[in-house]
């Protein structure tokens, strides 16, 4: 898989290789791999070649597991398919093309591309009946985890859209996927409920002493995917699943608190339609809940 779109899965079996080309200043670099060894004469295991297509520029990597380190290399194809179809969300314009060999010879091929990155996939999941029109916020900010760590930079970007159909929380970090969050999901929590919250309040949209909505009444409307980037990243776990960066829950959370008040501020017709729903998914809630207990409560006393 590689940058210039490109992607292969070998089907046969053999011992593990891999083969990494690059092409870039007008040169092509090539690496073989074997036993996670490079293969070659010492000092010129790196082969270098002109091209004469000196604007092409892309990585390729060719590989095959070792079958003496893993017990089962069939990876079913669902899983490149998930793979490349979440790089290219967060990799905007670029062509991502999965190739499977169904047959000796014969070659499916599925390309995956967002032009608009985010903002494209966040339209595509809510749909054309969405209440709001897709919205997309970027920023960059610099700080530390703690006063004695360095410095450094991190990119943040987000593309949300409210809806009574669907709903979806994405977090991605230096273009891998957060399946458990972190830092982002704990700022959007924080910030969306905050600027909700006053928002209502403001408007005096509660009953009398009705009590303040909750992340989840926020959540069942929501469709929002964040892609962000830094120059240094704090992962809960080796498994990478979530990250843990203090600065940047901090900085995530500040921008969305200030950017979607303003955008409540600014756009009444969609702040009209994102607090009646959200105080519907409330109100639905605590009846269910009330519901619920009193079910519990009979069926004790029958007991």
């Amino acid at each position: 898989l590689g940058t210039n779109g490109l992607g292969s899965c070998a089907t046969q079996y053999a011992s593990e290789y891999m083969d990494v080309t690059v092409w870039r200043d007008g040169n092509k670099y090539s690496l073989h791999f074997e036993r996670g060894e490079p293969v070659g004469k010492k000092g010129d295991e790196l082969r270098i070649e002109p091209t004469d297509r000196g604007r092409k520029t892309g990585t390729r990597t060719r590989w095959l597991p070792d079958l003496d380190v893993f017990t089962d290399i069939d990876i079913p194809a669902d899983y490149y398919v998930e793979t490349l179809r979440r790089q290219a969300v967060v990799n905007a314009g670029i062509t991502f093309r999965f190739k499977n060999e169904v047959l000796p010879g014969h070659f499916e091929t599925q390309d995956f591309v967002y032009e608009n990155g985010i903002i494209d996939y966040v339209a595509e999941i809510a749909g054309e009946d969405a209440l709001t029109t897709p919205v997309f916020w970027e920023t960059e900010r610099r700080g530390r985890d703690r006063e004695d760590k360095p410095e450094y930079k991190v990119k943040l970007s987000a593309a949300f859209c409210f809806s009574n159909r669907v709903t979806a929380l994405e977090y991605y970090h230096n273009s891998s996927w957060l399946e458990n969050g972190g830092a982002p999901d704990k700022a959007v929590r924080t910030a969306f409920t905050y600027a909700i919250d006053a928002y209502i309040k403001k408007q005096g949209k509660y009953q009398k002493n009705e009590s303040a909505i909750k992340f989840q009444d926020v959540q069942d409307c929501l469709v929002l995917v964040t892609n962000c980037f830094s120059t240094q990243t704090s992962y809960e776990n080796q498994t990478k699943k979530a990250i843990n960066n203090r600065f940047i829950q901090q900085a995530m959370t500040a921008f969305f608190k200030e950017r979607l008040s303003t955008y409540l501020i600014e756009n009444k017709d969609a702040a009209g339609k994102i607090v009646d729903q959200v105080l519907i998914n409330k109100r639905s809630r605590e009846n269910a809940e009330k519901t619920r207990q009193s079910i519990k409560t009979n069926l004790q006393q029958k007991t």
